[in-house]
């Protein structure tokens, strides 16, 4: 099955999305900030990223400039309560596949996983 690295300083959102896709069969690993997730990103290789937007340290501005920089191409969800059209344009800009809204509806969660992870890869 899939491997879905979250990433959100929120230990409850990251809980519900766990516990959503491990019921779906998906394994799943946790980092609480974007300065771990890298770190793990590039010793796990994902099959999937899903990283909130506001994060303390490391938001998910600066992990997707960081990923790109290191050249990992691993699929990302941003995770965000409020997103703008220039925030959306930056964040597929660097290469964002896809966007999910907090707070987080957990029947959107699994297909929109399911839709990155084909080989079209757009959700």
């Amino acid at each position: 099955m899939p491997t879905i690295l979250i990433i959100d300083d929120s230990s409850f959102q990251r809980t519900i999305i766990k516990k959503t896709l491990t019921n779906e069969q998906f394994t799943c690993i946790e980092a609480d900030n974007g300065r771990l997730g890298l770190e793990m990103a590039e010793r796990e290789s994902p099959d999937v990223i899903i990283v909130d937007l506001l994060m303390p340290d490391m938001d998910g501005i600066e992990f997707l400039k960081a990923i790109q920089e290191k050249g990992i191409t691993i699929p990302v969800l941003v995770l965000t309560s409020d997103i703008q059209d220039a925030t959306r344009d930056l964040c597929l800009k660097l290469g964002a596949r896809s966007f999910l809204n907090k707070p987080l509806r957990q029947e959107e969660l699994v297909p929109a996983m399911r839709k990155v992870l084909e080989p079209s890869g757009d959700a």
